[in-house]
């Protein structure tokens, strides 16, 4: 006859709480091996270790303990890394988050800041090789990325004329949904499938430069905004972007260089 451990035992064996075993067995996670009916006391196999352990450290990535039941009730190997996959990834993207917030917060409480370079542009109007969407403001990272490689294949390296840019409407930070743009300067180019041809218009830029990684380029965001406000006339309009280095051209993120272009009112000089 197999010999059976009592909760305390197997609690040691496998480093978890009496109270959490408890836990696990209301939830219908791990049900001891059997019962006593007299004591209520709970007594465990040997061979439920390995399952105890797995619980274990599914809670440790934060997986409810509904999809916890939800992966142990699946048969399918395949199925079940697919599910918890899945939460590695909503895991990652709140690990993003959380360090964004911060390096931004570290940045915003340092006690000097340093001045804001900031140089009034006029552009011209142009013609680029663009992507547009409508874009949720929590999935524009990803949009980005897809849509950047769609166009970096789309025009070869020989038909570009300079770095690649965005375009960000207002909507897009103020309702969380809005048009995004992202573009290439180009010179003899077809489009192809997904690609367009755009006329951006003439536009003047109070403009300035974030160095470095992208977790606080809000705080860049909002200096240049009060510069904008103390300084020139801001009118309603996209926000635009110019990617002069970035992921795509080097690993360290300390390279990274963005300019950012506020519109402006200005008279012509």
């Amino acid at each position: 006859m197999r010999a059976r451990l009592t909760i305390g035992e197997f609690a040691a064996l496998t480093q978890l709480s009496v109270r959490t075993l408890r836990r696990y067995h209301e939830a219908g996670l791990l049900a001891p091996a059997s019962v006593d009916p007299f004591t209520g006391y709970r007594y465990y196999e040997a061979d439920q270790i390995p399952s105890a352990q797995v619980i274990h450290r599914l809670r440790e990535l934060d997986l409810p303990l509904a999809q916890v039941k939800a992966v142990l009730a699946t048969g399918d190997p395949t199925q079940r890394a697919a599910m918890i996959a899945s939460h590695l990834e909503r895991l990652e993207v709140s690990l993003d988050r959380t360090r964004a917030a911060v390096i931004s917060l570290r940045r915003l409480l340092r006690p000097e800041v340093e001045e804001l370079e900031v140089e009034l542009r006029s552009l011209p109007a142009r013609q680029v090789a663009a992507i547009s969407a409508e874009v949720d403001l929590d999935s524009v990272t990803g949009w980005y990325d897809i849509a950047m490689a769609k166009l970096d294949a789309a025009v070869p390296t020989e038909q570009r004329t300079g770095p690649p840019g965005g375009r960000y409407d207002n909507e897009l930070f103020t309702e969380g949904s809005g048009t995004v743009t992202v573009f290439r300067p180009f010179h003899d180019l077809h489009p192809s499938r997904g690609v367009e041809v755009l006329e951006l218009p003439a536009v003047e830029l109070a403009v300035t430069t974030h160095r470095g990684p992208h977790d606080d380029i809000g705080i860049t965001y909002g200096r240049l905004g009060e510069w904008v406000v103390n300084h020139t006339l801001a009118v309603a309009g996209p926000v635009h972007e110019t990617y002069l280095a970035g992921p795509r051209d080097t690993n360290n993120p300390e390279l990274w260089h963005t300019e950012i272009g506020w519109p402006i009112f200005r008279l012509a000089s």
